[in-house]
């Protein structure tokens, strides 16, 4: 008996959700909007990210499919916060 040849599924490629450093809004805000915005975030996930947006320039959010990650970004760009999307490599 001969074996069909096994399908191969690449993993979609994933993209990194990108927190600018924002000097507008408080840190409560962004911690806040940022657990909004992205449920899977706790608290002390939302404050590492601020945090390291604040002292670096730039914080990782989440790494994710690209519409997730479209998602995000766009809707903490309506929030008043400054994000990118890139890919993960």
């Amino acid at each position: 008996m001969e074996k069909a040849p096994e399908r191969v599924r690449k993993p979609s490629p994933r993209y990194k959700v990108l927190l600018h450093n924002d000097p507008v809004n408080s840190m409560e805000y962004v911690v806040t909007t940022l657990r909004q915005v992205v449920p899977s975030l706790s608290e002390q996930d939302a404050i590492a990210v601020m945090l390291e947006a604040h002292n670096t320039g730039i914080g990782l959010v989440i790494v994710c499919d690209i519409e997730p990650a479209e998602f995000y970004c766009e809707t903490l760009k309506a929030k008043g916060l400054s994000s990118t999307i890139e890919p993960e490599s």
